[in-house]
């Protein structure tokens, strides 16, 4: 009899087991595939949820915005970023940035060197002979520490040690998400140094605001708020001009849709495969001033910029993988499927002397912010 109870116990807590609900998020992400140890560090999924109803997860293997849930036009919960669905997939697919924090130098450094003082300094080559965003083993393949302040504040820190991917000094820094109550994912950055170095640090979230999984976003209506950009040579390295958009492809100042001018035989254009650039900002740093604004059609979803970095470049995933990447529940992600705005100094800046400094020393705090707000047209 005892043996027959035994059984029957053991057959409930089996039946228990396989009933049990998963914990998923508002856009279906299951926690439970984001927990692992990687570079001898625990790896989670973390959820900010505001007072609308709004989601955003992310986790903090790379600092990564995985999901963030908004509303569409006709109130239906949309996810606008591209990312996985388990950490797996990031740490095996680290070139396919999605979300990701990047440092310590976003964009790119060319020939993968600087000068600073008197130092020179060699950094890891991954893209044309030129280091871009931090080299191949960037802030956006670290497992960060995180502590959630709150239901709608995540913080992330992390230690780059001196020389890490080439770069000099100690670098602390401190990565805050905060999802506000009027939707925006708002984004601050500081880093402290014990050595002279160059950082410029940005967030490579993929968006597309259709609501259509696995779309283009040439249909998407963009405006930059922007009367000059940084021409670049064929490996798209800043020439150190400053042009004016007028009259070229590249005056998106009225909103146009991304496919406009994609493939125009523009020189720019052809040597970025579509826009790959850095526009300098009218707004001069002033947060409250709009940078950029993207509007699907589609879904009539708003996405507005906000940044106090003197330049924005613009993505339009001409490099994604035109056989298509499998993302997040399955859905395959294709060629210019998702449209990046990375706020930054400019690329290259470490070795042009007429940009705004990236230099940042011994005794004085690194900042920078970038708030990416959502709504719906009206």
């Amino acid at each position: 009899m005892k043996r027959l109870f035994i059984a029957a116990m053991a057959m409930c807590i089996v039946l228990s087991s396989c009933t049990k609900k998963v914990e998923t998020t508002l856009s279906g992400l299951n926690k439970a595939n984001f927990v692992s140890v990687v570079q001898n560090k625990q790896t989670a999924l973390y959820i900010l949820k505001n007072k609308n109803g709004a989601e955003a997860c992310i986790t903090n293997w790379g600092g990564r915005l995985v999901s963030v849930m908004v509303p569409d036009k006709n109130g239906k919960m949309t996810d606008v970023v591209l990312g996985y669905d388990n950490i797996k997939q990031y740490v095996d697919n680290p070139d396919n940035n999605y979300g990701g924090i990047i440092g310590r130098y976003g964009n790119r450094i060319a020939n993968a060197t600087f000068k600073l003082d008197s130092a020179i300094y060699k950094l890891p080559k991954n893209n044309n002979g030129h280091c871009l965003h931090g080299g191949p083993e960037g802030f956006h393949t670290r497992v960060f520490d995180a502590k959630q302040i709150d239901d709608q504040t995540l913080e992330l820190t992390y230690l780059s040690k001196d020389n890490e991917a080439g770069f000099p000094g100690n670098l602390n820094v401190k990565v805050t998400y905060k999802l506000t109550d009027d939707n925006a994912i708002d984004i601050k950055y500081e880093a402290t140094t014990d050595k002279p170095t160059v950082v410029n640090l940005t967030n490579h979230s993929y968006f597309n605001l259709s609501g259509v999984p696995g779309s283009q976003i040439l249909d998407h209506v963009i405006m930059i708020n922007a009367d000059t950009y940084l021409p670049v040579d064929s490996t798209l390295i800043p020439t150190a001009a400053m042009d004016s958009v007028a009259g070229t492809p590249m005056d998106l100042r009225m909103p146009i849709a991304v496919g406009t001018h994609i493939d125009d035989t523009f020189p720019q254009l052809v040597y970025g495969k579509g826009f790959d650039h850095n526009w300098i900002l009218n707004t001069k740093g002033d947060v409250t001033k709009v940078a950029a604004k993207v509007v699907s059609p589609k879904s009539g979803i708003v996405m507005e910029v906000y940044t106090t970095e003197p330049g924005l470049q613009f993505y339009a995933g001409n490099a994604m993988n035109k056989a298509g990447d499998k993302g997040k529940l399955g859905v395959v992600y294709p060629h210019r499927g998702a449209l990046c705005l990375e706020s930054q100094h400019y690329p290259d800046s470490p070795n042009q002397p007429t940009f705004p400094s990236v230099v940042l020393r011994p005794g004085e705090t690194y900042h920078s912010e970038c708030m990416y707000k959502f709504s719906v047209e009206k």
